[in-house]
């Protein structure tokens, strides 16, 4: 029966990596990116480092000799034909919401034989954010504004599953998700909290200089030190990876219930202000 299922897949995206991996289909990964080795260390180990969807190529592709190549946005188009023309089976993934990561993780389950292991991982997730949402919506207290980007320059609010995972937490996304927005206009909203998590750059968002750079020293999030850094892949890894980012949501806004910030940083006590 296994052989009906693909046994030698290329992921071109660390979420594709990190969904094998819950769902105990890692072992078939004969190919990843160097980005899936940062958010899953050791998985490149006695495997291919090929190119990601963004920069894929059809040689290093065929070299790994798979039966599926599973891909995610962002794409580019060329990228896209390389992987075409490499003429193996091709899932490619383009989440948006927290429903999309879901349906993406049943697909993935589904084409490698691995459905209960696929609901199970749902199922956790679900579970994960329905109790978040309950004890963040216990009381009526106030739901605090919270601006999340996931690049600096241009100013990139982060994706639609971020505002989710904000709102599930308790508080309000400030500006579009996945939407470009102004220092200007970031200002204007004076949100209670700023998040930042930028695409390749893990955990080195230099929150003093831009806020500094930015003119939002005098801001509420600023002003009470509520600026943070969130590791990378935790806000922009469409995967079980969010859980982390969910949980870093919930030490950042209700910091009473005594969860450790380990791996956030957070402002400095000396900027300027």
């Amino acid at each position: 029966m296994a052989a009906c299922f693909p046994q030698r897949i290329v992921s071109l995206q660390p979420s594709a990596s990190v969904i094998l991996s819950e769902i105990g289909a890692a072992n078939r990964l004969v190919a990843c990116t160097r980005y899936c080795e940062e958010v899953l260390p050791g998985i490149g180990n006695g495997r291919m480092i090929v190119a990601d969807s963004w920069t894929a190529k059809r040689d290093e592709i065929l070299a790994a000799k798979p039966d599926l190549v599973i891909a995610a946005v962002p794409y580019q188009e060329e990228a896209v034909a390389e992987i075409l023309r490499a003429g193996v089976r091709f899932l490619g993934l383009a989440p948006r919401s927290l429903s999309d990561i879901y349906a993406d993780i049943a697909t993935i389950s589904g084409a490698v034989g691995k459905v209960e292991d696929g609901m199970r991982v749902i199922e956790t997730m679900q579970q994960a954010v329905d109790r978040v949402r309950q004890f963040a919506y216990a009381d009526d207290t106030r739901r605090p504004l919270v601006f999340c980007e996931e690049w600096g320059k241009p100013i990139i609010a982060s994706q639609p599953w971020v505002a989710e995972l904000v709102e599930a937490a308790g508080g309000q996304f400030a500006a579009a998700p996945g939407e470009q927005v102004t220092a200007e206009r970031v200002c204007e909203l004076d949100p209670d909290y700023v998040v930042a998590a930028w695409c390749g750059a893990g955990d080195r968002v230099p929150l003093e200089k831009i806020v500094r750079e930015r003119g939002w020293e005098q801001g509420r999030a600023a002003r009470s030190r509520h600026v943070y850094c969130v590791p990378d892949p935790w806000f922009n890894t469409p995967a079980p990876t969010l859980l982390r980012g969910l949980n870093a949501l919930v030490a950042i806004l209700h910091p009473h219930r005594g969860i450790e910030l380990d791996g956030v940083r957070r402002i400095g006590a000396h900027i300027s202000l």
